[in-house]
C-alpha cells in the first residue's frame, strides 16, 4: 500500500502539516510547516517540537523585535517592578532603535554581540554616549529576560562597548550645573512677594527637594514644632496605555530612591512663612506644566537668563556646601544614593576653592 503524501519538494514527496506556534505583533497567527514521510511522521515531528516549545527547550518563530514587543506589553507593564516613567522610556527606546529596523527584524536566537556592537557603533556617529548607554543597558536587561525564559543561552548585549567620551559627558554634566546667584534670588523673591508662588520658591530653597517631592507636599507633612518636613511622596507625571498608544497622567506615586525618603529641618526664616498661609492639605495646587510655564514668565520679569526650575535644589546644596556643611550630610538632605551624584551637582565657586587652598599658607611659610 502505497504512502500517502500532499507535497512535493525537490522531487521527493513529504507529508506536510502546519501548526500555529505563536503570534505575530499584530495578533495574526505564526504557522510552521513540518515534514515527514507520513502524516503520522510529520504529526509527531510537529507534537515533539511544540512539546519542546512550551518547556522553553526550542526557541519561538520571533524576531527580536517581536519578542522585546511581548516582553514589553505582557510581561513588563504594570509590573511592580518598574515605574511608569520608566516603562515610557523602555517603550521610546524600543520604537526608536528597535522596531521597523533591519537589526529588529533578525529572529531573536541569531542575533550576536556583533550585529549589536556593529549598529550600536553606527548609531554613535550621531547619537550621544548617554544615548547609547542607555539603548546598552534596557538590551542588557532584555536578553537577560530571554535567558531566563530559556529562548537563549547567553546575552549578545553583555559586551556591547559604548564608543564615545564618557569624560567630556561627565565635564558636560558638571559644566551644566545651575545655581542663581545671591542677586537673581533676592530679584525673584521681591518679584513673588505676597503671591502664591512666593512659598513654592522658598520652600525649595530652604529644603533642595525635588520639584515633584515639593508638589506632593501635604501641610501634614511639615511638623512646625520641630521644624522638620517629611518626605516620602511625588507629584509626578504617570504614562499609561490603551490600545498601545501611550497617554500621561499626573499623580501622587512613591518617591524617586529608597534615599528619598527623609526627614529635612527647615530654617527659621522658612518656618515664619509657613505659619503665615499655614492651612490643611495640599501645599500647592500646581503641577509640573504649570510650574514650568510660571518660572519662565518670573524670569523673563526679573530679566533673569533662562535656568530650568531645578537650579533651586542645586542652589540649595551649593550654598550648603559653600558654608562647609559636610558633603555626606548634603548628600542626605538631598536624598542622594550615592555622594558622586552630590560632587557633580554641586557648584564651587572660584573664591571658595581660593580661600580653602589659601589654608596651607601657613604651613607652607619659610
Amino acid at each position: 500500500m502505497a504512502v500517502k503524501t500532499n507535497v512535493e519538494i525537490n522531487g521527493n514527496k513529504y507529508y506536510r502539516v502546519r501548526k500555529v506556534i505563536g503570534k505575530k505583533i499584530d495578533g495574526t497567527p505564526v504557522l510552521k510547516s513540518f515534514y515527514g514521510i507520513s502524516k503520522s511522521d510529520a504529526e509527531s515531528k510537529a507534537n515533539a517540537y511544540i512539546e519542546k516549545m512550551e518547556k522553553g527547550i526550542i526557541e519561538t518563530d520571533l524576531s527580536f523585535e517581536g519578542m522585546m514587543h511581548k516582553w514589553l506589553f505582557e510581561f513588563l507593564y504594570g509590573s511592580s517592578s518598574i515605574k511608569s516613567s520608566s516603562f515610557a522610556r523602555y517603550d521610546s527606546i524600543y520604537n526608536k532603535y528597535i522596531k521597523n529596523t533591519e537589526i529588529g527584524s533578525i529572529d531573536l536566537v541569531k542575533i550576536n554581540t556583533f550585529q549589536l556592537q556593529e549598529y550600536c557603533n553606527e548609531l554613535s556617529k550621531n547619537h550621544t554616549y548617554n544615548q547609547i548607554a542607555t539603548v546598552r543597558r534596557i538590551l542588557v536587561t532584555f536578553f537577560n529576560w530571554c535567558i531566563k525564559q530559556e529562548f537563549i543561552i547567553k546575552n549578545p548585549a553583555s559586551n556591547i562597548v559604548v564608543k564615545g567620551n564618557k569624560a567630556s559627558n561627565i565635564k558636560k554634566q558638571k559644566t551644566n550645573v545651575e545655581i542663581l546667584s545671591d542677586k537673581e534670588i533676592k530679584l525673584i523673591k521681591n518679584y513673588i512677594k505676597d503671591t502664591d508662588f512666593e512659598l513654592l520658591f522658598i520652600l525649595d530653597l530652604s529644603t533642595g527637594l525635588r520639584q515633584g517631592e515639593l508638589l506632593a507636599l501635604n501641610w501634614e507633612d511639615i511638623d512646625l514644632k520641630k521644624q522638620t518636613l517629611k518626605v516620602d511622596k511625588a507629584y509626578e507625571i504617570d504614562y499609561y496605555y490603551e490600545n498601545e498608544k501611550r497617554k500621561k497622567r499626573w499623580i501622587i506615586t512613591s518617591p524617586k530612591t529608597l534615599n528619598s525618603y527623609r526627614t529635612i529641618p527647615i530654617p527659621d526664616e522658612t518656618i515664619k512663612l509657613l505659619k503665615k498661609y499655614k492651612t490643611t492639605g495640599r501645599m500647592f495646587d500646581l503641577n509640573g506644566n504649570s510650574v514650568y510655564k510660571r518660572w519662565i514668565t518670573i524670569l523673563k520679569n526679573c530679566n533673569i537668563p533662562h535656568k530650568k526650575f531645578h537650579c533651586i535644589r542645586h542652589t540649595y546644596g551649593s550654598i550648603l556646601l559653600q558654608n562647609g556643611v559636610d558633603i555626606q550630610t548634603v548628600a542626605e538632605l538631598m536624598g542622594h544614593t550615592a555622594i558622586s551624584i552630590t560632587q557633580i551637582y554641586m557648584h564651587s565657586t572660584k573664591e571658595l576653592k581660593t580661600k580653602e587652598v589659601n589654608k596651607l599658607n601657613s604651613i607652607l611659610k619659610t
